[in-house]
């Protein structure tokens, strides 16, 4: 194993992790780093690929989506280091834990009071493609806590690579600010050097007394943890999909007043807020919403969009007086002005 300096866990709480110059020419290919890295491949290129993806990468990422996103990810780093600090002094996974370098929870709850405000946790939900995430990371931890490094090491060796990635589109895309409010979940304070952690990291993967069986075990885990991640990208995916356009250069959404009201913009995002405000997708919203809708059109729909405003008001008989009474005085001034 390499000469490291070990972590800072014993330390001061804003000490940060030191290490010497890491060589990699002593990497085996049976080495377990060597084996995810070759065993994954073909699940890596395919998580790159699902459209959410591209889609982020592009930086065409909607903010309520991004949420969700991040939302997802509370959930499952708050799973994974649950099932880390059961297992930290287990031989199997003790030498990979990293609590203060790596752990994201409390960098994940920044985020979400910066999207929902003090009040978050009453307004998330945990969806189903997470949820299922969740459940394997327990019953690991819980039952085969060898095969936890499989989802450690998936989820931050990808966080410290194409993490910073997704953190700057994130950033642009968003508009986010400069100070990385929104955007703390890709920020690892306590490590100076990514790219020597990671192999500090491969080393101490390198390091665990494992047998061939358990390797295989664990690269095979790996694998099904990439999929638990397409599933969460395919579902965000579909939800992205749902979500009425977003106004463009801060403009108004108004109804043409034409076809199903439920069809304007304005309705659209309104009544889909009904659900994004617990964490649930916009069709859910809709769907809840459903039941008042009758109630909101029967009464004073015109209340909350523009064109429903004017025409509602136009109704109204003192309106309409109004109006004609302005019509006729404009006709009687342009006739005087003719003559």
């Amino acid at each position: 194993m390499p000469s490291v300096m070990e972590s800072s866990e014993g330390g001061d709480e804003g000490e940060s992790l030191r290490y010497e110059e890491l060589e990699d020419d002593s990497v085996s290919p049976t080495d377990l780093s060597e084996l995810l890295k070759e065993g994954t491949k073909e699940s890596h290129d395919r998580a790159e690929n699902t459209q959410f993806v591209k889609d982020f990468l592009k930086g065409q990422i909607k903010k309520e989506l991004f949420k969700l996103a991040t939302t997802a990810l509370y959930f499952t780093y708050t799973a994974l280091e649950e099932e880390m600090d059961r297992n930290k002094d287990n031989p199997v996974f003790a030498p990979l834990y990293f609590p203060l370098e790596l752990h994201r929870k409390e960098a994940l709850i920044k985020d979400m009071k910066y999207f929902y405000g003090e009040d978050w946790k009453e307004k998330i939900q945990c969806s189903d493609a997470t949820q299922q995430y969740v459940d394997r990371i327990h019953h690991v931890g819980q039952h085969e806590p060898e095969l936890l490094v499989a989802h450690a090491y998936t989820r931050y060796m990808g966080d410290l690579s194409g993490g910073q990635v997704l953190k700057k589109v994130a950033q642009r895309a968003l508009k986010l600010p400069s100070t990385e409010e929104g955007i703390q979940f890709y920020t690892f304070e306590n490590i100076s050097n990514a790219q020597k952690f990671k192999q500090l990291y491969r080393a101490r993967l390198n390091a665990l007394d494992l047998d061939k069986n358990c390797k295989e075990r664990i690269v095979e885990e790996a694998n099904r943890a990439f999929r638990f991640n397409m599933e969460v990208f395919d579902e965000l995916d579909k939800i992205g999909r749902s979500l009425a356009e977003e106004a463009q250069d801060g403009g108004v959404p108004v109804h043409d007043g034409k076809g199903d009201v439920r069809k304007c913009p304005y309705y659209a995002d309104k009544l889909g807020r009904l659900g994004v405000m617990s964490g649930l997708p916009r069709e859910y919203g809709r769907g809840l919403a459903a039941l008042t809708l009758s109630f909101i059109l029967a009464g004073n729909a015109a209340a909350g969009c523009p064109y429903h405003t004017a025409v509602a008001l136009a109704k109204q008989p003192i309106v309409q007086l109004i109006l004609a009474a302005c019509v006729a005085v404009a006709a009687g001034a342009a006739a005087w002005y003719v003559m």
